[in-house]
């Protein structure tokens, strides 16, 4: 199934056109934020696909522009991080592991802004990933029972301010720098995670072309790498990282999208700054 969370955190399906209204399904959940209600869907998804299926058979369909998405994990507990993660042409060897914790209160939903702080960077870059959803808690697991945590799979933007001392908090955590969405996809609909397309144009330039097929550690391994440090609960995201070669500078005024094949429309955002700076590129 293909989630997403429009308007006032309503819960909708994509059936490959249009936005199927699902909130009747979840209206007796006794929840207290969007972000719990999500947690809630994971955790008893079980019982609760029949309910949603029966209330999207009878649903009106709503064209996905005339609605306002928002980020489809709206506050994950853990926004996980993998630091590269791809073989490139400047790096064809597999590297060290290597990972951060990102600002959950980064997300921002498709149709989103990015605003870049004052801070002094030397540029700003959107980098293009594959998030995990986790769908079970997940502690020291094994790689070969990974795949069993996984819920889903979102498209992710890293937004990263290059230059900044702080390492990745001042690097990666600003306000609005982990745009995602626009769907939620649950993990029966995709065959192989680990073979899919990935591109991203900024102003309908494609910058990026790459493959999932490329990840130094294929999602298995990096779960079972992630879980060995820390422990993941459901509704917890991991971004899988990304191939550095293609990455460009954004300013005020650039639109950035991504997409990524399987996972429906493109995740498209604005990028602002009031400085209004600009890069040679």
């Amino acid at each position: 199934m293909r989630f997403l969370l429009f308007d006032d955190h309503k819960l909708g399906v994509w059936n490959g056109q249009q936005v199927l209204d699902a909130s009747a399904a979840v209206a007796a959940m006794d929840h207290h934020s969007p972000q719990e209600m999500m947690e809630m869907l994971i955790r008893d998804w079980t019982d609760l696909e029949p309910r949603i299926r029966g209330v999207i058979d009878s649903a009106p369909g709503i064209p996905l522009g005339d609605v306002r998405c928002c980020a489809p994990i709206p506050r994950p507990g853990q926004l996980v991080c993998l630091a590269g993660n791809y073989l490139e042409p400047a790096k064809p060897e597999r590297g060290v592991f290597n990972a951060f914790l990102k600002s959950p209160n980064a997300a921002i939903g498709h149709g989103g802004t990015v605003i870049l702080p004052a801070a002094e960077a030397s540029v700003f870059h959107f980098e293009p990933e594959l998030a995990l959803v986790i769908g079970k808690r997940a502690s020291r697991i094994a790689a070969e029972d990974a795949l069993d945590h996984v819920f889903g799979y979102i498209q992710f933007m890293d937004v990263s301010a290059r230059g900044l001392p702080g390492g990745f908090f001042l690097g990666k955590s600003w306000h609005t720098f982990a745009p995602m969405g626009p769907l939620l996809v649950t993990r029966d609909e995709i065959a192989n995670a680990n073979d899919l397309g990935v591109r991203l144009w900024v102003n309908d330039e494609l910058r990026h072309d790459i493959t999932t097929r490329d990840m130094d550690r294929h999602i298995p391994e990096l779960l079972a790498e992630v879980t060995n440090v820390l422990t993941l609960e459901p509704g917890d995201v991991v971004a899988t990282g990304t191939h550095h070669f293609g990455l460009h500078p954004v300013q005020d005024g650039d639109t950035i999208r991504m997409q990524i094949e399987q996972l429906g429309p493109a995740l498209s955002v604005q990028c602002a700054d009031p400085s209004g700076r600009s890069w040679e590129r």
